[in-house]
């Protein structure tokens, strides 16, 4: 569930998406702490909104040469769902990508692609259970297209949880994410986030990892309001000899629920 089996995979990147409730740590400004605040609860709310739907996925991923042009592509269509489960009370949040379509335009078979699974929640990092582990600082007021909205930087604090993880050669190594959020001051609503590592990386054979995305209104018969959801995600991975760059489009959104509940047996 969430793999391209079908792929020859070096390097996997994903978002580690562990969603408990723990109160967040914010900044001494009170109209900042006000906006943090009610994005978090913002994104606990769009959390359950999430888990609610389906769509549609085409992820673009694409091994770029030196010069920056395109070495090897790869386009996969998928029918993807956020499922949230409940296990003895504690919240997990997993993504499942079923095939629907695929066209692959490289010629090599062992040339590696980056897997990249997550970045859609990397809203994430405002959720309770994260938030502590962030210092925000207000960059001020900006215009995108009409709407009216507040830049808010973060930067991850050293030796707490952190949502984004590297997974090379069968470890995990957690990412100290800094960046910026585009937050509407009036619904709380986060409109774009960009996260990347910059620094720190060198032992583990990164350069960096850049990403972004990009959230965008989306209507549902009789509901009452619109839902903003992901509609592309982007990330980008260097290494000392290699640059990959993947592209998710989310479309067709659809209403899915389900109740799932994982028991442990006892012994």
């Amino acid at each position: 569930m969430g793999k391209y089996s079908r792929y020859i995979n070096r390097a996997i990147l994903f978002l580690a998406a562990v969603c408990l409730s723990a109160p967040g740590a914010f900044a001494a400004n009170q109209p900042l702490q006000d906006l943090l605040s009610r994005t978090s609860q913002q994104v606990a709310k769009f959390l359950d909104q999430f888990s609610d739907v389906k769509c549609t996925e085409v992820v673009t991923q694409e091994k770029l040469r030196p010069d920056g042009k395109v070495e090897v592509k790869a386009e996969t269509k998928f029918d993807y769902l956020v499922i949230l489960t409940n296990t003895n009370g504690e919240l997990s949040l997993d993504e499942s990508r079923l095939p629907l379509q695929e066209t692959k335009t490289s010629k090599s078979k062992n040339t590696s692609l980056l897997v990249s699974n997550g970045f859609a929640t990397l809203f994430l990092i405002f959720h309770p259970y994260y938030a502590g582990s962030f210092e925000f600082t207000d960059l001020g007021a900006e215009v995108i297209g009409e709407r009216a909205v507040e830049k808010v930087h973060f930067q991850h604090l050293r030796n707490t949880r952190s949502p984004a993880a590297l997974a090379l050669r069968g470890r995990e190594f957690p990412l100290e994410l800094s960046g910026t959020a585009w937050i509407d001051p009036k619904s709380a609503s986060i409109v774009k986030i960009e996260a990347g590592v910059e620094e720190g990386l060198d032992d583990i054979g990164m350069k960096a990892m850049r990403s972004q995305v990009e959230f965008g209104p989306v209507e549902f018969h009789n509901a009452a309001e619109s839902y903003w959801f992901p509609v592309e995600a982007s990330v980008e991975v260097e290494t000392p000899r290699q640059h990959w760059r993947n592209t998710h489009h989310f479309t067709d959104y659809k209403k899915f629920s389900v109740d799932t509940e994982e028991k442990v047996a006892q012994k």
